[in-house]
């Protein structure tokens, strides 16, 4: 069982001066297209898999593999935010890790790392660690860790240029611990 995420164009308007009602000559509409997610593995959406929890808990926890389509030609590299949507320190721009995979074609299958280490082991690289401190400090990745309360992880992927300008995103649900 897998999650995909439609295509479409999703309008993003950046305000570069006073916010009003109206777009004034300081604003900018700009178009980001929409990537296609499919979790692999045991990854489903619903349930992280047993054992991809944190050693605190128990596991040896990885990233989720996944089957990203729709990538834009132009793409260099699809960045992975790894975030806890109900841990709130942890819930947004990557609280569970960053991590950079190459664009490989308008199919990229971004294979599974470990977490808790820098060390990745493949093409992959660490963009910035884990927020978390502690006993629950990662130097890269920091798999699922709230001891099986039920929380809600994502992964929101942005595929981008040379110059790190966003050209599609997409956010998945990987799973609930």
């Amino acid at each position: 069982m897998y999650r995909l995420v439609g295509l479409s164009l999703i309008p993003l308007t950046a305000l570069m001066a006073c916010q009003t009602t109206e777009m004034s000559a300081t604003q900018t509409q700009v178009e980001v297209a929409q990537l296609n997610v499919e979790l692999l593995g045991d990854w489903d959406g619903n349930n992280v898999p047993s054992g991809q929890q944190c050693s605190l808990h128990g596991g040896e926890g990885a990233t989720p593999p996944m089957r990203v389509s729709g990538v834009p030609t132009e793409a260099h590299e699809i960045i992975v935010q790894y975030n806890d949507r109900s841990f709130p320190p942890l819930s947004r721009n990557g609280g569970h890790g960053v991590v950079a995979y190459p664009a490989t074609g308008e199919v990229t299958t971004l294979a599974s790392v470990p977490g808790m280490t820098s060390d990745l082991g493949s093409a992959a690289r660490v963009v910035s660690r884990a927020k978390s401190t502690g006993q629950y400090a990662s130097s890269g990745y920091l798999p699922p860790c709230s001891g099986g309360r039920g929380n809600i992880y994502e992964a929101v992927l942005k595929a981008v240029d040379d110059n790190n300008n966003l050209l599609a995103t997409s956010t998945v649900r990987i799973g609930r611990y």
